[in-house]
């Protein structure tokens, strides 16, 4: 198969935050999709990659070690890629560990709204709601306190309990503070690794989108995303282009909830292998 041909799925999740499969999982069934490559970028974790890598090796597939940062703009939760970062690195692992913290502390808060709501919910339906331990590193998110609602009768399915709860603007959405985009972008590259904006479409707000770009000088921008029309893609692309940004894409992978594959299957939105080697070179 020539260069052009590989293709890698540069955004999927895992069980280590809130994607529903095993590290090896997702590279197994990357695998079976005909991919050359598949990046695990985990919320404000690292946890699955080294299992990730190990699986590559059994495969033959190229896993790109990654995370995906939640930081805050503008009164907006931003993400920021990170891909090749040394996912062994001490201060990096700190850094993401305080960013749990923050998470842990958001997740009581949704809990504590969604009971004064009158929603008989409580962190441990949510633990418990796994299927397994949680293990050290991993993170809790929406997604997980969604699958509750859903299953306590309090929403219909995923969507509906992010449109009732969860969601930005939504009864029970709280945002804890956070760090900029451009410390997630510094704090990337200290960890030797490459920072992308990830799916600009989703912000709704490309003023806010062009201002993190000039003042984090990111190395790439999530031209190609599951939620991600054509006229997004012909937009990101202009700007990726005005920038002299790297332009990345993925499927943002999660598994299946109630049947229900979020935001699209491994595979869905590839871009080409040779991505790969403008993302070292960054």
């Amino acid at each position: 198969m020539n260069q052009e041909h590989k293709r890698c799925d540069l955004h999927t999740h895992t069980q280590a935050s809130d994607g529903m499969q095993a590290p090896k999982v997702n590279v197994q069934l990357a695998k079976e999709k005909g991919l050359s490559a598949v990046s695990i970028t985990d919320h404000d974790t690292v946890a699955g990659v080294e299992e990730a890598m190990v699986a590559g090796e059994q495969y033959g597939i190229v896993v790109v070690p990654g995370v995906e940062i939640s930081t805050r703009a503008s009164g907006k939760d931003i993400h920021v890629l990170g891909y090749y970062v040394d996912y062994k690195d001490d201060k990096f692992q700190l850094r993401l560990g305080e960013l749990r913290e923050t998470r842990q502390l958001r997740n009581g808060k949704i809990i504590a709204k969604l009971q004064e709501l009158g929603v008989e919910i409580t962190l441990d339906d949510v633990i418990k709601g796994l299927g397994r331990p949680l293990l050290p590193d991993e993170s809790i998110g929406r997604p997980h306190i969604a699958d509750v609602l859903v299953e306590k009768g309090y929403a219909s399915d995923m969507r509906d309990a992010f449109d009732r709860y969860l969601a930005e603007g939504a009864r029970a959405f709280i945002s804890e503070t956070r760090i900029s985009p451009e410390d997630a972008c510094h704090w990337i590259r200290e960890a030797g690794g490459a920072p992308v904006i990830a799916h600009p479409g989703l912000y709704k707000d490309d003023v806010l989108v062009r201002d993190i770009i000039e003042r984090a000088n990111p190395a790439g921008i999530e031209v190609y995303h599951s939620d991600h029309g054509r006229e997004e893609e012909s937009r990101y692309l202009a700007m990726a282009e005005e920038y002299d940004l790297i332009v990345t894409g993925g499927s943002d992978f999660h598994g299946a909830r109630q049947g229900v594959v979020f935001h699209g299957d491994i595979g869905s939105v590839t871009v080409p292998i040779n991505v790969l080697d403008q993302l070292k070179r960054k």
